[in-house]
């Protein structure tokens, strides 16, 4: 995380917020004393399509493979 004084971050915003579009954090100080930490925004998509998904696996084989395995008939 990169730290800027107030004054900096008055001068120079264009250059800091560039580094916060990059994916970095700055963190902004005033006589010394953290007052205010600029952060990236995450994307604004679901939990569950940011991360990929890794299958459950159980004895080396996928669990959705077992589980087919199991509802094959049995004659």
């Amino acid at each position: 995380m990169r730290q800027a004084t107030f004054t900096e971050l008055r001068n120079h915003a264009k250059r800091f917020f560039d580094i916060v579009e990059a994916g970095e954090s700055v963190r902004i100080v005033r006589n010394g004393k953290p007052i205010a930490d600029i952060v990236p925004l995450t994307p604004d998509l679901p939990s569950w399509k940011r991360t990929r998904a890794t299958p459950l696996v159980l004895d080396g084989r996928s669990l959705s493979e077992i589980i087919l395995e199991e509802r094959e008939p049995t004659i």
